[in-house]
């Protein structure tokens, strides 16, 4: 069964993208607090987090690779999206606006019958269904919220690796994807100095490029992951 491994990178709207009463609901928490330094402070707080909501962010980039070839794509916004695409096993596709990229991925899905994410179940998935919508994406996969306690068509390893019952605390802790990867002797995506946290700021600054790699490091480091999960925990129950 040919499996698709994915994972997104997403960066917030500018404030000024919204009318003044959707802003007032988005910093409704800020302006309850007393003091001006901390209004500004929890809203640049609250801006910061626009980048993880399907209303108030976008999709900037998608890696993508197949889980046994390890061959693929990642498609990512540029401001030089008429660049031809590399060839190679893993093709760099600059694509002109979000429409453009949500309907590459779209295509590229409706080929795989499984995917394998980490967290896509809290994040990607949801994420790129909502974004899909709101631009009127055709969505050529819509199984993949499915039942949670199953690996088909979607094995999201933040589950797996916490039994389905993810906590603070326990046996079950739920760690992140660097954590994991360090854990089990993977190089962690994270090993060249770029984190989820500088993506909306290397967006701003042009370096697409940036995000693209480090998305890609994410999803192999993922498809590792993958394979030491169905070797050494795949079928407990």
């Amino acid at each position: 069964m040919a499996k698709l491994v994915f994972d997104i990178e997403t960066t917030g709207l500018p404030p000024g993208h919204f009318d003044e009463v959707q802003q007032e609901y988005l910093f409704r928490e800020a302006e309850k607090l007393p003091e001006e330094p901390a209004r500004a402070a929890r809203r640049q707080e609250i801006e910061r987090m626009f980048s993880l909501w399907p209303l108030t962010g976008t999709v900037v980039c998608i890696a993508m690779l197949n889980a046994e070839s390890s061959r693929g794509q990642v498609l990512f916004l540029a401001d030089d999206f008429e660049e031809a695409a590399e060839a190679g096993p893993v093709e760099f596709v600059a694509c002109v606006d979000e429409v453009e990229l949500l309907t590459a991925f779209w295509d590229v899905a409706k080929h795989y019958e499984g995917i394998i994410t980490f967290n896509g179940r809290g994040f990607d998935v949801p994420f790129i269904y909502m974004r899909s919508a709101l631009l009127n994406v055709p969505i050529t996969r819509r199984d993949w919220l499915g039942y949670r306690f199953a690996t088909e068509p979607h094995c999201d390893l933040a589950d797996q690796f916490t039994f389905y019952n993810g906590t603070r605390d326990g046996a079950t802790r739920r760690f992140n994807l660097d954590f994991y990867c360090k854990a089990f002797g993977i190089e962690s995506p994270k090993s060249e100095g770029v984190t989820g946290m500088d993506v909306s700021r290397l967006v701003q600054e042009g370096q697409f490029r940036q995000v693209a790699e480090y998305c890609l490091r994410d999803v192999r480091a993922t498809v590792l992951l993958y394979h030491i999960w169905r070797e050494r925990l795949g079928g407990i129950k």
